[in-house]
């Protein structure tokens, strides 16, 4: 009998998307396609699809606490990412389940606004996000709108985008992954990291014609999945950026909506 593989775990903590294309289906499915098993703690159940959200009912953050406990009792994950949070008590019980493993490297994605306008963040949570997860993170991947609601400042240029990682660094202490997919006028995707110490710019060409959710979950759902297979930081963003540019490259589509749904 043939020796078998020992897999890499990781976990994410996030809500459910009914549609399959966000969330905690989207982080598994990318967990999946890089080979490492994928765990999850539900924060939230979301009735939504690519169009819109219908409704979000939360856990209670008792729940949320057992199964990040249970994760951690049997599958100890050797990364773990946020994503959809939502209410102060949800983000406290993670932060308090997080601070009792200090060793494992945390990706923080501050879900706030679905792209349909629908508030995932209430805006306690954002408080709590700030002065409690985000210093506990290795690193805070927001997209344009998450980034102006964090530095308090509208981003117009790839300049702004690099003053805003500098600005997250240097108020929560953790790396900032800027991501600037919703910059105007640009012919290509730049995102900015900025670790303290290194400052990385991630472009890659628009993939024209393509409409695609989840792309911000699938993203840091990879720097997770890299983190957790042994990559430093910069290189499990680095290869995140070209997992995402080639995943929507190949997207798929489903009921005529584009699709995240590639495996390596």
């Amino acid at each position: 009998m043939s020796k078998r593989a020992q897999l890499h775990v990781a976990l994410t903590i996030a809500g459910s998307d009914s549609g399959g294309g966000a969330g905690i289906q989207a982080d598994l499915k990318t967990f999946a396609a890089l080979g490492v098993h994928g765990t999850s703690a539900i924060t939230c159940i979301t009735a939504q699809n690519p169009k819109g959200v219908y409704g979000i009912q939360a856990c209670s953050a008792e729940i949320v606490r057992r199964q990040i406990k249970a994760v951690f009792d049997e599958l100890r994950p050797a990364a773990v990412k946020t994503g959809m949070l939502y209410s102060a008590p949800i983000i406290r019980v993670v932060v308090e389940s997080l601070r009792r493993h200090r060793g494992v490297p945390l990706v923080v994605d501050p879900v706030m606004v679905s792209t349909s306008g629908a508030r995932l963040l209430k805006p306690a949570a954002v408080r709590a996000l700030c002065a409690e997860l985000l210093p506990l993170a290795a690193v805070v991947t927001p997209n344009l709108d998450e980034a102006e609601i964090l530095v308090g400042e509208k981003l117009c240029t790839v300049e702004d985008l690099r003053a805003a990682a500098r600005e997250l660094h240097r108020r929560f202490g953790c790396a900032a992954l800027v991501k600037g997919g919703h910059l105007r006028g640009l012919r290509e995707a730049v995102d900015i990291f900025y670790d303290g110490r290194q400052e990385l710019l991630l472009s890659a060409p628009f993939v024209r014609g393509v409409s695609t959710h989840g792309t911000g979950c699938t993203y840091s759902a990879a720097i997770a999945g890299y983190l957790a297979q042994g990559c430093s930081l910069p290189q499990a963003v680095e290869r995140a950026k070209e997992y995402i540019t080639e995943a929507i490259g190949r997207s798929q589509i489903a009921g005529g909506n584009s699709i995240l749904n590639w495996l390596q």
